[in-house]
């Protein structure tokens, strides 16, 4: 019995360590969803409980309930950052390790000023990039057992120490519950506290998955029997600028493999945007590279 006493007060201990971090967010009309203090002063919370941008509160572990504004959303991951009116959070602590399939976790919400609610179970997929729901793409994305209970969007996924593994959230697919790993939600949240918003770059092509003929592969990175068949070519868009043309077949972008049209979405990240990147490529096959200017999609 001892053991299994021991093991509920950890889980306990987890709960209280995650709780003081997980917010109550009033921004929308039906109940209340939950939230991560991301800084003293911001909120990382799920795009699609903050339905309105105006009179919106947080509430936080203590029972306060502090005037909050929207710093920025983005949709295709379905985050959304919110700016307190005075510093009053204690940050969530990220974890030092990702998740990992078979580990035990607990999804934490605040959904009501009764306090923070917990449920439990596995990490049982680990996945990405995926197309979501809301015309995005997630780069990863984590699965679990747990439960999701009624206004837990916005909260956060814990491991057995309290740490944050990322956010949980319905709205990413329907009918599916997901969590956004720390890492991809982290770095959402910078660029939306400094800029509102996320930039992420386009080449301004079309593109079909091709296998490489054989005698080409010998031109290639080994491993690599796939790429892109360019279709069409925005005109004077990054691509065009850049010296592609419509019959190339994409090898790697920025040193990365191309061998799915989502693999380009990817490999173009906020960083990437303004900037010049190496494009392997086949043409008439032979391999070459070029050095492209990646523009911003709108």
């Amino acid at each position: 019995m001892s053991i299994i006493n021991d093991f509920s007060n950890e889980l306990a201990g987890a709960v209280e360590k995650g709780g003081a971090a997980t917010l109550l967010v009033d921004a929308r009309k039906r109940y209340p969803a939950s939230g991560i203090a991301y800084a003293e002063d911001l909120v990382l919370t799920a795009d699609h409980v903050v339905s309105r941008d105006e009179n919106l509160a947080v509430v936080t572990p203590a029972g306060d309930a502090v005037p909050a504004s929207l710093a920025g959303r983005d949709p295709g991951t379905d985050l959304a950052l919110l700016r307190l009116s005075q510093k009053a959070l204690s940050p969530a602590r990220p974890a030092g390790s990702p998740s990992k399939i078979g580990q035990l976790v607990l999804a934490l919400g605040r959904p009501s000023r009764a306090g923070i609610q917990a449920s439990w179970g596995v990490v049982s997929a680990i996945g990405g990039p995926t197309r979501t729901g809301r015309g995005g793409l997630l780069d990863q994305y984590v699965q679990t057992e747990t439960t999701p209970y009624p206004g837990f969007s916005g909260g956060p996924l814990i491991n057995t120490d309290g740490a944050v593994l990322g956010l949980n959230t319905s709205g990413l697919l329907h009918g599916s519950n997901l969590t956004v790993p720390t890492k991809v939600a982290w770095a959402i949240a910078e660029s939306l506290s400094l800029h509102g918003s996320v930039k992420r770059g386009y080449l301004g092509i079309r593109t079909q998955a091709v296998e490489l003929p054989e005698s080409a592969r010998q031109s290639v990175p080994a491993g690599r029997d796939a790429g892109l068949l360019v279709l069409w070519m925005e005109a004077n868009g990054p691509a065009d600028k850049g010296g592609l043309l419509v019959g190339d077949i994409l090898t790697g972008i920025a040193g990365s493999a191309v061998t799915e049209p989502d693999d380009i979405f990817a490999a173009l990240n906020s960083e990437t945007v303004g900037k010049s990147v190496k494009i392997e490529l086949l043409r008439g096959g032979k391999a070459q590279a070029l050095s492209v200017v990646v523009g911003e999609r709108r």
